[in-house]
């Protein structure tokens, strides 16, 4: 499967064909579901321009109708295609802890000493809050609240992230709250 070039953020993937007339179901990642079109036409992996027709929310899902794909058959060939927009199309986040995933992705984690704990690989939202994946280099990744207390500072133009380890995470010489060394 080919890279996704830098300046390109995933906005959204489709999910399974919806009817017969075309339509096809669309998993989208924005803020506001059907913003996902205010971006368009928008990019496959593999560089194809994908353009709505229509796009309309159902329920709790996305239906979308895409130039060219006018049956079922069609449509089951986008299932699982991921789409893509051009990073400056996104502008700047409004609100100062505000961030895009993209922008998290590849950040040096460091401690309160600014010793490196590792990289940001990944963000996540389960439903119980904000997670942020850090892979120590070599390691395992550790998933972390992405709150203030255990992520106080995200500085983009540095490169990093600021992580207050809570204490269960830390080294585990410290059972029962002592330190060992």
């Amino acid at each position: 499967m080919p890279s996704v070039p830098q300046n390109l953020v995933l906005l959204g993937v489709f999910g399974a064909a919806h009817g017969l007339k075309g339509e096809v179901r669309l998993k989208s990642y924005t803020e506001e579901p059907l913003a996902i079109a205010n971006y368009g036409p928008l990019k496959t992996r593999t560089g194809r321009l994908i353009k709505f027709t229509s796009l309309r929310q159902q329920k709790d899902i996305l239906v979308a109708r895409v130039e060219g794909v006018d049956d079922r058959t069609a449509a089951e060939q986008l299932v699982n295609l991921q789409l893509f927009a051009e990073r400056e199309a996104l502008g700047t986040p409004e609100d100062e802890d505000e961030f895009f995933h993209a922008d998290l992705i590849g950040l040096a984690a460091r401690d309160e000493k600014g010793k490196l704990i590792g990289t940001v690989t990944g963000l996540y939202d389960f439903g119980a809050g904000d997670i942020v994946e850090v892979t120590p280099e070599g390691g395992r990744p550790v998933l972390l609240p992405f709150t203030k207390a255990v992520v106080p500072t995200v500085d983009i133009k540095a490169g990093h992230i600021l992580v207050v380890l809570p204490e269960e995470t830390g080294d585990e010489s410290q059972e029962d709250g002592k330190d060992e060394r």
